[in-house]
């Protein structure tokens, strides 16, 4: 009886790509202030929070936690509602405690604790400004732009994610509930914007998010962001722009104000 031939068919295919993934920036170790905060978010926009993924940021703390501090900082989390999936990265101290704790160190969330240059952190919302101020000279982005915008010109429905990865995203449909559209430029939505829009996902400032129907669940740059909850009612299925102006994250009218 001939034997089976054998298969070369691999039983997992594994590929890194661009995920959404929160960082949360500890500047204490208050347990309790820290799950009260996080319950708040989760109760604004739990659509958002819940059992989202969070990647800990210890590098704005007076000096390193011990192993089991981390650990009950991470029993917080957790409790929230949240899903703590790995630290940031930063001194050889910071992969040491990781690797105590099991955990993965995301470069994506670069934590130097030498400087704070580059750090990422949610900026608290802002009020829409009328029109977008005169910027000066932006910072050089942290990843080039390549050579074209990426276009997308079927709807992105919910559960799936379009990433424009050195380039702008341009997008003629609809970007409904649940979706994810990245870019490290700029977003363009010429349609309704109803999913997650982030501009400058390598942490270019300069990059900014403009639609045609704005009702985001979440609009972010640089890794500043503002949930649905958070923006004037007058803006919601208007023309808008989106920018980041310091550490607030603008929004504004786009065309002439009725």
């Amino acid at each position: 009886m001939a034997r089976p031939l054998p298969s070369f068919e691999p039983v997992g295919e594994l590929k890194f790509g661009q995920v959404g993934i929160a960082n949360l920036r500890l500047k204490s170790l208050d347990e309790a202030a820290l799950a009260q905060e996080l319950r708040n978010k989760l109760e604004t926009a739990p659509q958002l929070f819940r059992r989202a993924p969070v990647v800990l940021d210890l590098s704005h703390l007076p000096q390193l936690p011990d192993e089991a501090t981390v650990r009950s900082v991470l029993a917080v989390i957790r409790s929230s509602g949240m899903l703590p999936v790995g630290l940031a990265y930063g001194t050889s101290e910071n992969e040491a405690l990781a690797v105590a704790l099991d955990l993965p160190l995301f470069a994506k969330f670069r934590a130097a604790y030498e400087s704070a240059a580059g750090a990422i952190e949610a900026a608290p919302p802002a009020a829409a400004a009328p029109e977008p101020p005169a910027r000066a000279t932006p910072p050089p982005p942290s990843a080039q732009r390549g050579p074209a915008s990426l276009l997308q010109t079927l709807p992105v429905r919910s559960g799936q994610q379009v990433y424009a990865r050195g380039t702008d995203l341009v997008i003629t449909a609809m970007v409904g509930n649940g979706a994810e559209v990245i870019a490290d430029g700029s977003v363009h939505v010429y349609a309704a914007l109803r999913g997650k829009a982030i501009a400058g996902a390598q942490g270019d400032a300069s990059a900014r998010i403009y639609c045609q129907d704005f009702q985001a669940e979440l609009v972010s740059i640089a890794g500043h962001y503002r949930v649905f909850e958070d923006i004037p009612a007058d803006l919601r299925g208007k023309p808008v722009q989106v920018w980041l102006e310091g550490e607030k994250l603008l929004l504004a009218r786009l065309g002439p104000q009725q």
